[in-house]
């Protein structure tokens, strides 16, 4: 596990690298990196649904969760990861409930079909192929399903998920293999499978389309990457769309929503600024436990010699002493131990661990 910011970047362009099918250059200009409060603040954003495509989403919330119990499962979260994440996630689910950002709220998914509905008008009698089962191509066959659009076919990767989604919606499965043939009856298309590599590619949609002359076929590709290739919209009576077609009906819906962004963006600014109160509390932990501990250590050892050198006492006298000499430490460190957790710079942890000579020591 990478152990500084510089490493941790260079580890995740290595990561994304390697699984993608995009050129260096396109790559990177599509990644960004934060880190410290900043990058807390566009976490806490992301979770809000103030940095979707479509303002105000739900689905990222759960995208967000996800990703976290799945880096759990693997070993890869510590407790301040954990800290950050979890506060990101209740933050929202707090925008959720205090604003109106979500109200009647779109998803990338709805934009999609509705796009494909302004396009070939009444999609009651239109044949809909949907590839991918994840969250999004859910949502689009209920969404779809929803907009009247009886004959849904679903592909996926996986014949069981595949199943299960059509059955829910009277639709139909059917595996990759079988694509050409069921892009050849389709009138719509939407693509959000993820997928390293084209599931479809100009030659693949250029046979299903023999036969078919005057027919259009209306393909929207809501994945990242794209699961389709751009020269496809070349092909005759094809019409290819993606995500950034669909920012002018996006952008509309920022528009009506800014008052309820204003007021999430206080949410997440009081928010922030209660997670950097816990942070400085947890920054300064161990060294909190590491001078109580020294000083209850110093207080017990004098408290036995002091005992040897007095008469023989009762159980009850030897309690009060260990609890007034205890009552002692606590009151002399209550200040320091203040001190650390209010602190919003490190060094005065390190100050403190100097004075009291604590480098060396960890908390048990």
């Amino acid at each position: 596990m990478a152990n500084d910011a510089s490493d941790i970047k260079d580890a995740g362009l290595a990561f994304l690298r390697a699984r993608s099918i995009s050129q260096e250059d396109e790559l990177l200009n599509r990644i960004y990196h934060f880190k410290g409060k900043k990058g807390a603040e566009h976490l806490f954003r992301v979770t809000s649904g103030l940095e979707s495509m479509v303002v105000g989403e739900f689905e990222i919330l759960g995208q967000v969760r996800d990703a976290l119990e799945t880096a759990e499962k693997t070993g890869m979260v510590n407790l301040p990861l954990r800290l950050l994440f979890n506060s990101a996630i209740g933050t929202g689910r707090r925008v959720r409930a205090e604003t109106g950002i979500s109200r009647n709220a779109l998803s990338v998914s709805s934009v999609a079909v509705d796009f494909a509905c302004s396009i070939l008008g009444n999609l009651a009698d239109c044949r809909m192929l949907v590839l991918g089962t994840g969250q999004a191509g859910k949502l689009v066959a209920r969404i779809a399903s929803e907009r009247g659009i009886k004959d849904i076919t679903i592909a996926s990767r996986t014949w069981e998920r595949s199943s299960l989604l059509a059955d829910t919606l009277n639709g139909r499965p059917i595996s990759m293999e079988n694509l050409p043939s069921e892009l050849h009856r389709a009138d719509i298309v939407i693509t959000c499978a993820g997928a390293p590599h084209w599931l479809l590619d100009r030659e693949i949609v250029r046979q299903s389309r023999q036969n078919k002359s005057g027919s259009p076929l209306v393909i929207i590709d809501i994945a990242l990457p794209r699961n389709v290739e751009p020269g496809v919209a070349s092909l005759p009576d094809v019409y290819l769309y993606n995500i950034d077609d669909l920012n002018r009906v996006t952008n509309e819906n920022r528009t009506q929503r800014e008052l309820e962004i204003r007021h999430a963006e206080e949410i997440i600014h009081s928010e922030i600024e209660e997670l950097a109160i816990r942070w400085q509390q947890f920054e300064a932990r161990p060294t909190v436990i590491v001078l109580m501990s020294r000083a209850d250590q110093i207080r017990r050892d004098q408290l036995s010699r002091t005992l040897k050198k007095l008469p023989r006492l009762t159980d009850d006298q030897v309690a009060s002493l260990d609890a007034m000499t205890r009552s002692i430490v606590t009151k002399i460190l209550k200040e320091p131990v203040q001190y650390l957790k209010a602190s919003e710079n490190s060094d005065r942890i390190e100050l403190v661990r100097d004075i009291f000579k604590l480098d060396g020591e960890d908390h048990p």
